[in-house]
Order: C-alpha cells, then sequence, then structure tokens
C-alpha cells in the first residue's frame, strides 16, 4: 500500500499514474493532491512556503486527482476524507490477506532532555553541598526562605538573624532578644582568660585578625566555655528520666564526673556573678516556664552547701536556660529540640559572643601597638632533672 501526498505545480504525480498504468507500480495506491482551491481563483496563486502554482491546467490539483482516478488510485472527495479512505484501503487489504499486521514495536525509550526535565522541576543536578539556611540566586538575599528587607523591616535584630540561620524559623520575639543577651554576656571576661590571653599573644606576634581569632577559638572546650552542650545534656537527660537534684549529684559523683555548668574559679554564694543574675531574671519575666532551670538551682543548692563556689556558672545557666528556650517556646517539637543539643548549637552561642571579645582583645594590642610577648622567667617553675 502506498499513500501519496501530492500538490498543485508540477507533473511528477503523472510518474505514478504511467506505473500504475503499465503495472509498474502493482501496490494499492491512495492519493491526494492538495492546492483544488486553486480552481477557484480567477488569477494565478502561489501555494506554501515553495510558491507552488500551476503552469498549465494539466499542472492544477483537480487534474492530478482526476488522472490517479481513472488508472485506479484511490482519490477521495476531499482531502477531509483522506484519512477515512486510508483506512478503508487499509481494511480491505488486510482481509483480503494482502497485508498482514504485526504487533507494533514500542518507539525506544528517548532520555528526556537534561534541562527540559530541571525546568519541569522533574530532576536537578547532583549536588556537591546542600544549603537549607541561606539563597542568593534571586532578587534579593534569603535567610532560611525570609527576603533580607523583612528582616530589616521587622526589625528581627542580631537575635532573628541567628533564629533563622541556626534554626530555620522565626521565634518568638523574647528569644531573640534571650540570644542577644546569651552574646552580651558571654563577649569577655578579661585578658586573663585563655582565650583572650591566646588572642593577645599571636596579636602581638604580629600575627593577623583571621589568624587571632582563630588561636582564641581554638581553646574552647570542656575546661573553657565549651561546657554549655554537655551542660544541657547532662540536666536534660536528669530531668526527664525523673531523677531528684540530689540522685543526679550523687550519681555524677559515684561516676567521678564532673557536673558541667556548675563551679566557678572566682565567682561564688559570696560573690555571685551578674551575669547570671541578669539572665535568670529575663528568663523570669519572659519565659513561659523554666522547669530546667528551676532544677538546675536546685542541683546548685546540693553543690553550694558543699563548696561555695559550686555555683551555677554562666555556661550552666546559659545552656539550662536554652533547653527551656527550645521546649517551651512552641518553636519546637521535642524530638527537634533534642536533635539542635546534640548537634552543639549551645556551644555555638558561646563562640559566636566571645569571639567579639577575641577581636577587641586583638585591636586592642594593634592600636596599643603592643610588642611581641614573652613570657617572664619568674613566672615559671623550671623543674628539669638534674645531672643525667
Amino acid at each position: 500500500m502506498i499513500v501519496v501526498l501530492g500538490e498543485v505545480g508540477g507533473v511528477e504525480e503523472y510518474d505514478i499514474v504511467s506505473g500504475i498504468k503499465s503495472g509498474e507500480i502493482r501496490k494499492s495506491v491512495v492519493a491526494w493532491c492538495i492546492g483544488t482551491c486553486g480552481d477557484y481563483f480567477t488569477t494565478e496563486v502561489q501555494f506554501g512556503h515553495a510558491g507552488s502554482n500551476a503552469n498549465s491546467k494539466l499542472e492544477t490539483a483537480s487534474a492530478k486527482n482526476t488522472a490517479l482516478r481513472q488508472v485506479g488510485a484511490h482519490v477521495p472527495d476531499s482531502f477531509d476524507d483522506l484519512g477515512k479512505t486510508i483506512r478503508k484501503v487499509y481494511e480491505e487489504l488486510v482481509e483480503m490477506g494482502e497485508i498482514v499486521p504485526e504487533p507494533e514495536m514500542p518507539p525506544p525509550q528517548v532520555p528526556i532532555d537534561f534541562k527540559w526535565a530541571q525546568e519541569l522541576g522533574l530532576v536537578r543536578k547532583q549536588t556537591s553541598f546542600i544549603s537549607g539556611i541561606c539563597d542568593e540566586r534571586g532578587e534579593e538575599l534569603l535567610y532560611a526562605g525570609v527576603p533580607m528587607s523583612e528582616v530589616i523591616r521587622e526589625n528581627l535584630g542580631v537575635g532573628g538573624v541567628i533564629s533563622l540561620l541556626w534554626f530555620q524559623r522565626r521565634m518568638p520575639d523574647f528569644a531573640y532578644k534571650f540570644i542577644e543577651l546569651c552574646l552580651i554576656v558571654t563577649a569577655d571576661h578579661g585578658p586573663a582568660v585563655s582565650g583572650a590571653h591566646n588572642t593577645i599573644v599571636t596579636a602581638r606576634a604580629g600575627k593577623d585578625l583571621v589568624s587571632s581569632l582563630t588561636s582564641g577559638l581554638l581553646t574552647i572546650g570542656d575546661r573553657f566555655g565549651g561546657a554549655l552542650d554537655e551542660s544541657a545534656r547532662q540536666f536534660s537527660t536528669a530531668y526527664n528520666n525523673g531523677k531528684t537534684p540530689l540522685e543526679f549529684v550523687n550519681e555524677m559523683r559515684n561516676s567521678h564526673k564532673y557536673i558541667q555548668g556548675i563551679g566557678h574559679r572566682v565567682k561564688s554564694l559570696n560573690n555571685p556573678d551578674m551575669r547570671v543574675s541578669a539572665l535568670a531574671d529575663f528568663a523570669k519575666a519572659n519565659f513561659p516556664a523554666t522547669p530546667q532551670f528551676d532544677y538546675a538551682r536546685q542541683v546548685e543548692k546540693i553543690t553550694t552547701s558543699k563548696k561555695p563556689n559550686l555555683i551555677l556558672n554562666v555556661d550552666g545557666c546559659i545552656a539550662n536556660l536554652f533547653v527551656d528556650l527550645l521546649y517551651q517556646s512552641g518553636s519546637f517539637s521535642a524530638e527537634e529540640a533534642r536533635d539542635l543539643i546534640d548537634i552543639g548549637c549551645l556551644n555555638a552561642l558561646f563562640v559566636a559572643g566571645r569571639s567579639l571579645g577575641f577581636i577587641g582583645h586583638y585591636l586592642d594590642q594593634k592600636r596599643l601597638k603592643q610588642g611581641l610577648y614573652r613570657h617572664p622567667w619568674d613566672d615559671i617553675a623550671y623543674m628539669t632533672p638534674n645531672n643525667l
């Protein structure tokens, strides 16, 4: 079976007519030449982008259709009937056994174009990083989906920015203020502590800001400023497991473990840490509830009965109040709160706050034009072995 779609102009279709007459073409032919509407124009008309036109009567579409029909080709009455004619002839040939239908092979699966699929949101390019806190690709920088202009317009402050970048959500206003208060009270604690001391020594050695800051930050750990996470875990575990404060203290003593967040080298019951007082006063005035902080205060009563300097220090205060913030603010589920404690968000508060002070010590040393520091001999106990 042959299907032919001819057009007005030219005489090639007559080769098919000759082939049918001579028997050279033995298959059934379904044909239609388009352009029959040209018969209704009184002047020559060009058809299509190729500019087809009939230069003689013989080249008109109607003449070609008539010639094809006369030699036995199946020519419909109009183009609209072409599809019906093709089906009719095909079904007759199938019935006669001249065409034996075979199962149609499925077309090969052509992979979807990657760029097109990406635009449709069906796929994404494999990436080296996943970021869930910030997006700079659009017209405006987004912090956890919040436009920068909105952050500024709503005066979310540094606490609000930390809430978005660290916790990927908005929190109540009192939470923003508490975060900022934590940064204030942890910003510095004088030049004698290990972090500030390292920063000063490095600055006086002529190193740059980043090197000096890093030198100070690397001293942060369980013994200096890095006790917040472990303090939160210890107190949370005891409180959530229903241990009394006395049971918790005895358990830690029997395990020969320090209670993180308890004890201070300088401050005591008789010389209270005003930073702790400020944090506690704010929380009592603004938090919905402070059950874990209250529990920590009960622990403090037991420890200070043994030694007056075993107070709830600023690390322990921030740690327990922040746990209360996570559980009581309504912004997090219990599981989310536990996850945040486990991944180290509390130590991050101390690192962020104390970085402000370390930078201050660096700038102070540069402003004072302090030279290279060398530790005095009389402050070192030399205990080298003699007569080896």
